[in-house]
């Protein structure tokens, strides 16, 4: 049966973490092991990238590792079996069209129709006054705007002064290959202005976070 191996992995760790098991393992916080999390993860999307099951399967084993150490340490307060149940919980309330009364299922019928709900739902469960709430501030500037569009895209929020001259450029564009190009070349055309090109990306999301607001109260 998938997932047998999951209780295995959690008593090995709980030997590591008890008396007699590992001086290393026992001594570590949820601060000291951020950067192996953070590792972990980078990790895992290069194996994505090149494609490399193999390395994809051992990477997303060590990311699984770290959600079971930082259980384990969070003992007693909360376990992985908390983890679990929360999660799971989660996946079923954010999936009504699934999990709920057919007649309740009627406005979900696309994978689009699904992110928006989803979106919706976590906001309202999160007490968030807007959808642009929650979106990490420590993540790259062009991640974070993909993740701003893909949370507020329903909202009908007016494009940007740019937007007309986007579409222009893009409009030339063939495939993900030459966008990396063309985002390389902003780079470099920045970089020889004296621009940082991340930072000015983070700085554009943060005004656009504030348009999506005012749209959002009616303003």
């Amino acid at each position: 049966m998938q997932g047998s191996r999951f209780t295995e992995l959690v008593s090995v760790m709980n030997r590591l973490r008890s008396p007699g098991g590992c001086p290393w393992d026992a001594e570590q916080t949820h601060q000291s092991l951020v950067e192996y999390l953070i590792e972990e993860v980078y990790e895992c999307v290069e194996a994505i990238e090149a494609n490399d099951q193999r390395a994809m399967q051992e990477e997303l084993g060590d990311i699984l590792l770290q959600v079971v150490f930082h259980s384990r340490i969070a003992e007693p307060s909360w376990d992985i079996d908390d983890v679990i149940q929360g999660i799971t919980t989660k996946l079923i309330d954010r999936h009504p069209h699934v999990f709920a009364d057919a007649e309740l299922n009627t406005s979900i019928e696309t994978a689009t129709d699904v992110e928006d709900s989803w979106h919706v739902r976590k906001a309202k469960e999160k007490g968030r006054n807007s959808l642009t709430e929650g979106i990490p501030e420590a993540l790259p500037g062009l991640m974070r705007a993909a993740k701003l569009d893909s949370r507020t895209k329903s909202l009908g929020v007016p494009d940007s002064q740019q937007a007309e001259l986007a579409e222009n450029i893009f409009s030339d564009i063939g495939d993900e290959s030459e966008l990396g190009d063309l985002f390389l070349e902003f780079a470099r055309l920045a970089r020889s202005r004296g621009w940082d090109a991340e930072a000015s990306v983070r700085a554009a999301v943060r005004r656009r976070v504030e348009v999506i607001k005012k749209h959002e109260l009616g303003n």
